[in-house]
């Protein structure tokens, strides 16, 4: 079997070395089979501004699994609502090598919708 984790970090690298050259601050996303995480991370990268996941006492109470696309707009509204709370507004979103679709699209169309401009 081959291992696509090297090529997905391999993308993310590049990704990441693009959003730290122009400075912005970085929403990030993660997932695993059963859950979906957001960080809004300092145009640094030392410091996690906001974050948001489908493991959150809130989340889990509300939502009927964290692995779907369900999960991940409710992820992605939540993280919307903290950013703004922080005080922040526009992010650059690094979807660590993840193709643009499923979970990852809905997560991102969910922080638009809920504010987020990237």
């Amino acid at each position: 079997m081959i291992d696509k984790n090297p090529a997905r970090l391999r993308r993310a690298r590049q990704t990441r070395l693009k959003i730290r050259e122009i400075g912005a601050v970085r929403l990030t996303v993660h997932r695993t089979n059963s859950h979906i995480y957001a960080q809004i991370t300092s145009p640094s990268g030392d410091k996690v501004l906001a974050s948001a996941s489908s493991l959150e006492k809130e989340m889990r109470a509300k939502l009927k699994g964290g692995g779907n696309r369900g999960a991940a707009e409710a992820v992605g509204q939540r993280i919307a609502q903290k950013a703004k709370a922080a005080g922040i507004e526009t992010v650059a979103f690094d979807r660590a090598g993840y193709r643009y679709h499923g979970r990852v699209k809905a997560l991102a169309e969910a922080a638009r919708s809920g504010g987020l401009k990237f």
